[in-house]
């Protein structure tokens, strides 16, 4: 799942997961970070849930997936568009 906030000059996405679905750590990858896994690290949260939130130009368009511990990737289906074998997300 998705939460926009929309600031001033640019929008803070937070990637949400269930707190065990998948087990183990998870990492949000995509242009926004050179595709590096370890760099936004979902955490837990008082809700049960995990998140990392980035903070990512106004109007701009990002290709990004997940990567758990396995080295399998998936999409996040909230995010209602596709770029190839990618989730996309609009701010």
């Amino acid at each position: 799942m998705l939460e926009r906030t929309l600031r001033k000059d640019r929008t803070e996405v937070t990637f949400i997961l269930p707190a065990d679905t998948p087990p183990g750590p998870v990492s949000v990858v995509g242009d926004f970070n050179g595709w590096q896994p370890g760099i936004h690290t979902l955490t837990p949260r008082k809700d049960g849930k995990r998140a990392v939130t980035v903070e990512l130009p106004g109007k701009s368009s990002h290709s990004f997936r997940y990567l758990p511990a396995g080295d399998y990737w998936f999409n996040d289906d909230s995010a209602g568009d596709q770029d190839g074998p990618n989730s996309r997300l609009h701010t």
